[in-house]
């Protein structure tokens, strides 16, 4: 007689990739709404989601790791760049930068920055979702140098600041609003390139 120990276990439920999305979009329509990501519960979470506070922590040990998805979910895919071009990749990095497909994201990411300034884990948050791309960047860079294109003795970490910054305080702050903001990638890339080509 087989006991029930030795039974061959059913397999649970399978994840459902709907209710994945609906905590997603939830917690993004919570933070376009206002929602601090101090005052962002689990509980309003779920409650928008229509799932139990239960689903969620199956799928995610908590709030921080929830919101690390959501908001990887709302930069984007990361630019790939194609390799033939420093000048083209660079370009085409900058130009992501604060560039994003879902309109939430105007609202949410200028509302980071006071969280991410206050808390130790909102800043190793926010560093997890921006380190990719800035290695990305680091990698071009050195790559010029590798290549001759660039001068061998730049800054690689502050020559990212130079390509990041103005991107940022123009879609972020709309700092200038006569600037073409479809032509500023190029334009700042150029401007930077001055400084760091090789002679």
């Amino acid at each position: 007689m087989t006991s029930t120990a030795d039974a061959p276990r059913s397999p649970g439920r399978p994840r459902s990739i709907r209710a994945d999305e609906a905590i997603i979009e939830a917690t993004l329509d919570l933070l376009a709404e206002g929602s601090t990501i101090e005052a962002l519960s689990i509980e309003a979470i779920a409650t928008r989601a229509g799932v139990g506070k239960a689903t969620i922590y199956r799928r995610w040990a908590g709030k921080d790791a929830l919101l690390l998805d959501a908001l990887r979910r709302l930069k984007g895919v990361l630019a790939q760049p194609a390799g033939h071009s420093v000048r083209d990749d660079l370009v085409l990095l900058v130009g992501a930068i604060g560039k994003n497909v879902d309109p939430r994201a105007a609202k949410i990411m200028p509302c980071l920055a006071p969280a991410v300034n206050r808390s130790a884990d909102q800043f190793q948050l926010y560093q997890s979702i921006i380190s990719p791309r800035r290695q990305l960047m680091r990698e071009v860079l050195r790559r010029g140098i590798d290549e001759g294109v660039l001068r061998a003795d730049i800054d690689v970490e502050v020559t990212m600041a130079l390509l990041t910054g103005p991107m940022l305080i123009q879609r972020v702050l709309q700092w200038n609003p006569d600037l073409d903001e479809q032509a500023l990638p190029e334009r700042v890339v150029d401007a930077v390139l001055e400084g760091i080509r090789a002679r």
